[in-house]
């Protein structure tokens, strides 16, 4: 299937069924457009970010599972300091009802899978000039 890539099993098991739906669903919003999981990604994004290559992380939310607001932003701000020497826009997922602050971060996948990890992410979207976003789930 494209746009889906497994780093090992994520922690505790499988990623419900029903989380797995809400990523694919899940509008991923930048400079540029909307990027889909399992759709290209427009071109304009990767022309905004400056970058050939990048992708969609956070630290709202570990595990999927919700946090205050506050410590959410405090979160999103160590995230932006690990990455101050890096390309990065502001960013959004948003599902419904449901919004959740993301960055936009020039670079090679492993990166962000690195700071996926650390910041406790269950996946990430990655994003390529010309190929489908793809959804990496993190161990």
């Amino acid at each position: 299937m494209c746009g889906e890539r497994r780093e090992g099993a994520p922690r505790g098991g499988a990623i419900p069924a029903r989380l797995l739906r809400a990523y694919r669903q899940t509008d991923y919003r930048a400079p540029g457009g909307v990027v889909r999981i399992g759709r290209r990604a427009p071109d304009a994004v990767l022309v905004h970010l400056g970058g050939r290559a990048g992708g969609f992380v956070t630290a709202w939310n570990p595990f999927s599972r919700r946090m205050p607001d506050g410590w959410n932003r405090r979160m999103q701000r160590r995230l932006c300091e690990r990455l101050r020497r890096h390309a990065m826009l502001p960013a959004e997922g948003s599902l419904g009802r449901w919004r959740e602050a993301m960055l936009l971060v020039a670079g090679d996948a492993r990166l962000l899978v690195r700071l996926g990890r650390i910041f406790r992410q269950c996946a990430i979207v990655v994003v390529q000039g010309g190929q489908c976003a793809r959804l990496v789930l993190l161990p």
